[in-house]
């Protein structure tokens, strides 16, 4: 007896009429034709999505942001003028460190003048003969040129034009003593001072027999250096000027000083000046 699906299979089948195989070949290539056609037109129709999502994308990048609104700066006099309607460009940091920086270095004419004569500036006890101490007292004597010249029968001119600083020191030994003053000048008036000095000599009228004056040497030593002799009153003095810049040494030595023996104070005074000038 037969399976009983194989016979229900064939009662259903039995009335169908099937169709050629050339048709039924034919049908196949039909409808694969419509899937590779359906497919093609999907992947055409996504690509131009993506191709117009990009072009939208690209140009809101390229598209230029809108202005803010203009600020109105209120003109009434109700207006606070504290107010800035727009906050103030903030300098560079890199910049405001160079501004805030102290200038290093720099020429002596762009330095602020000093006002004050160091002890560095004044001969020491290293630059003196051998047997010299300093005192400790500058001593009652105006030993200086300008009070010597003040017996001029004529008035002498001052030294001391510009002076903003001075600065004396007095040396002793057993059988003389030796003084030194240094005043600071502006450059211009320094250099007026050093003139004065030989119009004091050349100037003077001697107010009484045997007193005079007279310039025994020059070029001693710094930027000027004058070595004046005299006698005033009956009493010998010798004056040594030395100018470094805008200081001006005078010395009170012996008054039996050669200019030669002079030349060995002015060397080391005009030294010493460089600590306190520079000129150097």
């Amino acid at each position: 007896m037969p399976d009983q699906l194989f016979s229900d299979l064939y009662r259903d089948t039995d009335g169908l009429t099937w169709a050629p195989v050339e048709e039924v070949r034919r049908r196949g290539r039909q409808r694969t034709r419509r899937v590779r056609v359906a497919g093609a037109l999907a992947v055409a129709v996504a690509v131009g999505v993506l191709a117009s999502g990009a072009a939208v994308l690209a140009g809101q990048r390229d598209a230029t942001p809108p202005l803010p609104p203009a600020t109105v700066v209120p003109t009434t006099p109700d207006a606070d003028p504290t107010v800035s309607p727009t906050p103030p460009a903030q300098s560079s940091p890199s910049h405001s460190a160079r501004s805030s920086r102290p200038p290093t270095g720099g020429s002596p004419s762009s330095r602020p003048p000093r006002r004050t004569v160091p002890a560095g500036a004044t001969l020491q006890l290293a630059d003196l003969p051998t047997g010299f101490t300093m005192s400790q007292g500058m001593g009652e004597v105006d030993w200086t040129l300008e009070s010597v010249a003040a017996s001029c029968a004529n008035k002498p001119p001052a030294l001391s034009v510009g002076v903003v600083a001075t600065r004396a020191v007095q040396f002793d030994s057993p059988t003389a003593w030796l003084a030194e003053r240094v005043t600071r000048h502006s450059q211009a008036d320094a250099v007026t001072s050093m003139k004065r000095v030989r119009r004091i000599v050349a100037d003077c009228v001697p107010a009484r027999p045997g007193d005079s004056l007279s310039i025994l040497a020059e070029g001693l030593g710094g930027d000027d250096g004058v070595l004046v002799g005299g006698e005033i009153k009956g009493i010998p003095a010798r004056w040594l000027f030395v100018r470094r810049g805008d200081l001006v040494a005078q010395l009170r030595l012996d008054h039996q000083t050669t200019p030669d023996e002079a030349r060995r104070f002015a060397e080391p005074a005009a030294d010493r000046l460089c600590a306190g000038t520079d000129a150097c």
